[in-house]
């Protein structure tokens, strides 16, 4: 982004969807470069439960190509996966040519929950802590543009967006069995992530940490390092000029040919 901001800004309600905004419109130049240019891109979000992942996660897709900025958030494997090489299912959703895949928690499930939970053993989560680096690399080497992200929230925003989501009826389907469960584990999950740390913050693929109490600063910080870290440019385009149209005359279907959808809202 050639306009990053370098000094933090108060941010008020209006000032952040006016910055959101300028983002967006940045997020889809982004978008015509990789098209354009043929580059692939990867990048992971991570963080604790209620950390905000999905809310960064739509704001950079939602005024996007989803058939060039997808997102992918894989399920628990199925058993014939759980017999594979760890990384295999994630192979099959990477990037061809234009194309940026958000992955909405990625192989580093097996360094948090799977570590907490025990649903590795011992030696699955050292091999995986050996060749996660490695399999970065690798992604790297081929020319694909790895970036990985994990958000920050405290212990009392957590505490706060998982009483908010009891209340929310709305957002009830959003705190699983194993959501409450991580809620007790907090401290395990804490070593678990400074652990994966430990292994997996290199200099080749670092860890970018996102502070994220405030979802909309965590918003704006995000997407603001990411197209930093996007070598785009922006792509010229021959000025979109309309045709004119048919005038052949034409009548249109009788209404009660036609199955209509009820009309319950009216535009006062």
């Amino acid at each position: 982004m050639k306009d990053a901001m370098t000094e933090p800004r108060e941010l008020t309600k209006k000032r952040y969807e006016k910055e959101l905004k300028k983002l967006q419109i940045e997020l889809v130049h982004m978008q015509e470069w990789i098209v354009e240019s043929g580059a692939r891109v990867v990048v992971l979000f991570e963080g604790r439960d209620t950390a905000g992942k999905g809310g960064v996660i739509k704001r950079i897709s939602e005024k996007t190509n989803p058939r060039v900025i997808r997102t992918v958030a894989l399920t628990t494997p199925t058993e014939r996966e759980k017999t594979q090489w760890y990384f295999q299912r994630y192979v099959a959703h990477l990037p061809a040519a234009g194309e940026m895949v958000l992955f909405d928690r990625s192989w580093y499930n097996r360094a948090g929950v799977e570590r907490v939970m025990g649903f590795c053993t011992d030696d699955e989560y050292q091999e995986f802590m050996r060749s996660a680096p490695q399999f970065e690399r690798m992604l790297q080497r081929s020319g694909i543009i790895v970036l990985k992200y994990w958000l920050s929230v405290s212990d009392e925003e957590q505490e706060r967006r998982f009483k908010a989501r009891i209340k929310d009826p709305s957002k009830q389907w959003k705190l699983s069995p194993m959501d409450v469960e991580s809620r007790a584990r907090w401290v395990d999950y804490a070593q678990a992530k400074d652990e994966m740390f430990a292994y997996t913050d290199t200099k080749q693929t670092p860890w970018y940490v996102v502070e994220a109490d405030s979802k909309r600063t965590a918003r704006l910080n995000l997407i603001s390092d990411l197209l930093d870290r996007v070598p785009y440019e922006s792509v010229k385009h021959d000025k979109i000029k309309l045709p004119p149209r048919q005038e052949r005359a034409y009548v249109r279907s009788p209404a009660d040919t036609q199955n209509y959808v009820p009309t319950r809202y009216l535009v006062s």
